[in-house]
């Protein structure tokens, strides 16, 4: 099972969950519709598009509303607690939640207990929870963008606002300096994708691959598009790949999303997201040496 769990932007939704379908731009859960813009959603939808074109169960989806308030991101913290060991998921992907770091150590012992952990990818908020509370190292995989692996690597920094170095201006050429730093301050996972102009692929702090191709500077613009690669690492792994396997795919697919979609500033995230069945079918073979036939089965 793959379970991806953040809070969406609709205040008056209480917790849902179920297997995700989607349909043009909105995605359903347990009966509800939620747009697919950006944030959890967009990655519960690039994620659900990479399960389909590989005839996998489609993730199942823990979602609330939440505005800032922290009702929704409570209500997806303790759902997690307390049935973390009859969902026994293989994979666990968080996303945006209002950070607590009492609860985010609640949930890590609780993943913990279990016979069989999952793989553990955080983004966004979560990544930030659990940077805070001391948890990094406990996590598979993290997303951050520039600014957010400056804030990895800041130990007295408890957001990406109040890094102590250039939080609008971070070059991003230092992604595997401030990665060494994060390892080394125990505020990383144990591989770090690095998402920007150049995405790099870092594991223990050693660089293993930058996928800078094709280039395609439309898609810093447009929002939920660092979303969708979290959302594809989580599925690829979820296949069977090696994290940093999922990563370089990922990164590439991403892009190769973005040119297919003729992106632009206004392009949505969902014309991305419909890309990647289109891009699975022409790369993934090439891609990983395992490949499909049209009924998803390997060849």
């Amino acid at each position: 099972m793959l379970i991806i769990a953040g809070t969406v932007p609709v205040p008056e939704l209480e917790l849902i969950t179920g297997p995700v379908s989607i349909a043009g731009d909105a995605l359903t859960i347990d009966g509800q519709k939620i747009s697919c813009t950006q944030g959890t959603a967009a990655m519960i939808g690039a994620a659900l598009a990479t399960t389909d074109y590989l005839k996998l169960e489609p993730p199942v989806a823990l979602l609330a509303g939440d505005v800032g308030q922290g009702k929704g991101s409570r209500l997806i913290y303790e759902y997690l607690i307390d049935n973390i060991s009859g969902l026994n998921p293989e994979v666990l992907a968080l996303h945006y939640w209002l950070p607590d770091m009492s609860l985010t150590r609640r949930l890590c012992r609780a993943v913990d207990a279990l016979s069989n952990r999952p793989i553990m990818i955080a983004d966004a908020a979560s990544m930030y929870s659990a940077k805070g509370a001391g948890l990094g190292a406990s996590f598979d995989i993290f997303t951050p963008d520039a600014s957010e692996i400056a804030f990895l690597a800041d130990p007295e920094a408890t957001h990406p606002a109040y890094i102590n170095r250039h939080l609008f201006d971070t070059d991003e050429t230092q992604a595997p300096q401030l990665a060494l730093e994060a390892y080394k301050n125990r505020g990383a996972a144990k591989l770090l994708l690095v998402k920007g102009s150049i995405d790099y692929i870092i594991q223990e702090g050693e660089l293993l691959a930058t996928v800078d191709e094709p280039d395609v500077p439309a898609l810093e613009a447009i929002g939920g598009t660092g979303d969708t690669i979290t959302g594809l690492v989580a599925a690829l792994v979820y296949t069977g790949l090696q994290p940093h396997e999922a990563a370089v795919i990922a990164a590439r697919a991403n892009r190769v999303a973005g040119k297919l979609a003729n992106a632009t500033p206004a392009t949505k995230v969902s014309e991305v997201i419909a890309q990647f069945p289109e891009v699975f079918r022409k790369n993934l073979c090439q891609w990983t040496g395992v490949c499909y036939n049209t009924g998803g089965n390997t060849l």
